[in-house]
């Protein structure tokens, strides 16, 4: 293969191996940068393709080990639950901690060209509970979980990719399984892969309720045992009337921990909706959502300024 051809052929897989390194690695900038070293990679060794497997297997390969490397005497990649106990609404807000905070993804980059039922295990597969969960996995048990059960390889094409035996790879797999039901939440199975019109209608009302600083709307499409919280902030509330406490603080003008006015703009992150918020014009947090029985469970406020670009939003909101 000529080299223009090589790198043509080789892009057209640059999404879909965005988003596996993404899954291994829990970090959206962290997959950005193996991508791009998957590629490169990829190009120095283009000789070495000898056709023996599909370019699109070669590249998982490569991206793959990639990843495994990179992943070595980490540590997983955590939201602030995983870190502290809840927090009380009245304490002091705490400084930004620096630990591998889990991140999100823009739906805006995913692969375009999948079949449906793909989507729906790429949906599931990306919400934050489901990497969160396979953080507790070795990096190679997380690889052939990923692979097999997410991707769909037959366990000898995992073999093969991983230079492992058919036989080690299955007892990896039963090992990640194993470890992931004792993670995930309880009612996974229930999930629905994509967002209904109901859901998408809860973060529409979630939307308006903090532009209008409505203390009342909010209360009402929070599930009483609501998780809120803000990486990188090591801090999280438990509870609904522990974040509509938080809410009131950060809303109320008279107060200390006044934050600002909200503008809210609609987005997508990890195969569901999501909300971007400004404050005073300039970003603040994208938020994403859990939601069961039309209420919302869990919130999960991103304080990063510097994903915004990542999922196509400016960095000024005019009022």
């Amino acid at each position: 293969m000529e080299t223009g051809q090589f790198e043509t052929a080789a892009e057209r897989h640059r999404a879909e191996l965005r988003v596996h390194c993404y899954r291994m690695l829990g970090s959206f900038d962290e997959a950005e940068d193996l991508v791009q070293e998957t590629l490169l990679r990829a190009w120095k060794h283009r000789d070495g393709f000898e056709g023996r497997s599909t370019l699109r297997a070669w590249l998982y390969k490569i991206a793959t080990n990639a990843c495994l490397d990179a992943l070595e005497g980490r540590d997983r990649r955590l939201l602030p639950y995983h870190r502290t106990p809840p927090s009380s609404p009245t304490a002091d807000f705490p400084p930004t901690a620096d630990v591998p905070w889990l991140q999100p993804f823009p739906d805006r980059l995913l692969p375009a060209d999948e079949e449906p039922e793909a989507v729906a295990v790429r949906n599931e597969t990306l919400q934050l509970a489901f990497l969160a969960a396979i953080q507790h996995l070795p990096p190679r048990q997380r690889a052939v979980l990923i692979l097999r059960d997410v991707l769909g390889w037959p366990a000898k094409d995992t073999a093969t990719l991983l230079d492992g035996t058919v036989a080690a790879t299955n007892s990896a797999l039963q090992r990640a399984r194993a470890t992931l039901r004792e993670h995930l939440p309880e009612r996974r199975l229930d999930w629905a892969p994509t967002a209904s019109p109901e859901e998408l209608a809860v973060v529409r009302r979630y939307m308006d309720a903090v532009e209008g600083s409505d203390l009342s709307a909010v209360a009402a499409l929070l599930a009483e045992d609501v998780r809120a919280t803000m990486p990188p902030f090591p801090l999280w509330f438990a509870g609904r009337e522990s974040v509509l406490d938080a809410l009131r603080l950060s809303w109320n003008p008279d107060l200390p921990g006044y934050v600002g006015r909200f503008r809210v703009v609609p987005t997508r992150a990890n195969g569901g909706p999501a909300a971007a918020s400004y404050t005073d014009g300039k970003p603040f947090a994208i938020g994403l959502f859990r939601i069961e029985d039309g209420l919302i469970v869990e919130l999960t406020a991103f304080h990063d300024p510097g994903l915004f670009p990542a999922f196509g939003l400016p960095m000024s909101f005019p009022d």
